[in-house]
């Protein structure tokens, strides 16, 4: 894969960005997705928030470079990570009817589903919705390379993802209500864009 270059406005964005915060405690991906986070919600406290461990970036770093499929828990979210195709769970046809069934929402429906039938050492995402995060707890993947859990939201938002750091499961996530797609993806991208240069 050939090496990205970023846009001068990217790169003046992150060295001020690194001028407010000192990010070169942290080891080499951990960094980067702390600085991605913080620099697409311009919000410095995530640095504080994030709760990082670098041989579970590592692990999800390794299957994206070997092609694991990404799932998403929102069109937004597969939206923003623009250099790898990202299946919505929630664009299955099935969903419908098996949230009526259970009565659930539509994101924890697709999240079982797609739970289900997934092959081991995808990499998930959950930027949106809190339920789609507490199905994944409930019923989890086989052997998923990486959870990023980073939904926002003032029911259920900070309770999931605390749920996600102490399942033990290898993840990204953060403490609080604060969140979102924009976030989640910056933390995928982090890990798309490392470079062992960096």
């Amino acid at each position: 894969m050939a090496r990205r270059v970023a846009h001068p406005i990217e790169v003046e964005s992150l060295g001020i960005l690194r001028s407010r915060h000192d990010f070169t405690p942290l080891p080499p991906l951990s960094r980067a997705v702390a600085e991605r986070v913080c620099h697409a919600s311009a919000d410095l406290s995530f640095a504080d928030s994030l709760v990082l461990d670098e041989d579970a970036l590592r692990a999800g770093r390794e299957a994206l470079r070997d092609g694991a499929p990404i799932y998403a828990d929102a069109r937004m979210v597969a939206a923003g990570i623009t250099t790898r195709e990202v299946i919505v769970p929630l664009a299955d046809p099935r969903v419908p009817d098996l949230a009526a069934e259970l009565g659930t929402t539509r994101s924890a429906a697709a999240m079982r589903l797609a739970a289900a039938e997934a092959p081991v050492d995808a990499v998930w995402v959950v930027g949106n919705a809190p339920t789609a995060l507490f199905q994944l707890l409930e019923e989890p993947p086989p052997s998923p390379a990486l959870l990023v859990g980073l939904p926002v939201g003032f029911v259920g938002a900070a309770e999931a993802k605390a749920a996600l750091v102490a399942s033990g499961l290898p993840c990204v996530a953060n403490r609080g209500e604060r969140g979102g797609s924009a976030v989640a993806v910056a933390a995928v991208n982090a890990l798309l864009y490392f470079s062992d240069d960096d």
